[in-house]
């Protein structure tokens, strides 16, 4: 089954094109980079995948599924914004609130990718005690903690220091080697050349493939 496929996706606001007349089909599982400067459209762009901006134009299928007004993507992880967390909570809590939406994971499940990522599953002081670099942790496992086949991914490395970076290539590395498909934005030209099979630009909200 096609992963994604896109067709003449724009975004318009108010009179400014922020997405322009996107194609992109992907049909086999790797690490897809995108890069672009600042407002270039690359967070609209992956917004508007995961359903949370609706195109002014164009259509998004992924696993076969439209994604449409109101419709969320199946087996989708995303990290696009970590502030959505509740700040008087334990990671831990965060993290168990979220996975009763579904029930997919357990409370093991949740401690274990807690320690993937580098948190520790029994640390009990309220995110608003946590670190940059420990709330993008947490960001991460939110996106994979139920074991997602595509993951996007914006700014993943964001805050992290030099350990933390090697810590999360390994790990995109090892979901990557398990089938799993990622759309990785980053500013980081050695993230994108280590870890990317493909890598597009976005540029005045225009897609082309840089390799």
């Amino acid at each position: 089954m096609q992963i994604i496929k896109i067709a003449n996706l724009s975004k318009k606001v108010k009179n400014h094109e922020i997405l322009k007349g996107i194609n992109l089909e992907i049909d086999e599982p790797g690490i897809y980079g995108f890069i672009g400067r600042n407002g270039s459209g690359k967070s609209v762009f992956f917004k508007t995948l995961v359903g949370l901006i609706v195109p002014s134009a164009g259509s998004i299928n992924i696993f076969g599924d439209a994604i449409e007004k109101g419709k969320f993507p199946k087996d989708l992880g995303a990290l696009l914004d970590t502030s959505g967390f509740l700040k008087q909570y334990s990671g831990y809590r965060n993290l168990k609130i979220l996975a009763s939406i579904l029930n997919k994971i357990d409370d093991v499940e949740i401690k274990n990718i807690l320690e993937l990522v580098g948190l520790d599953s029994n640390d009990t002081r309220p995110v608003s005690k946590y670190s940059l670099g420990m709330k993008q942790r947490l960001g991460i496992a939110q996106a994979i903690m139920e074991n997602p086949k595509l993951l996007i991914l914006d700014e993943p490395m964001n805050a992290l220091d030099e350990s933390g970076v090697e810590d999360i290539r390994n790990l995109l590395l090892d979901l990557k080697a398990k089938g799993v498909t990622i759309l990785l934005a980053s500013h980081n030209s050695e993230d994108i050349q280590l870890l990317c099979d493909s890598v597009y630009k976005i540029e005045n909200g225009e897609l082309s493939i840089v390799s």
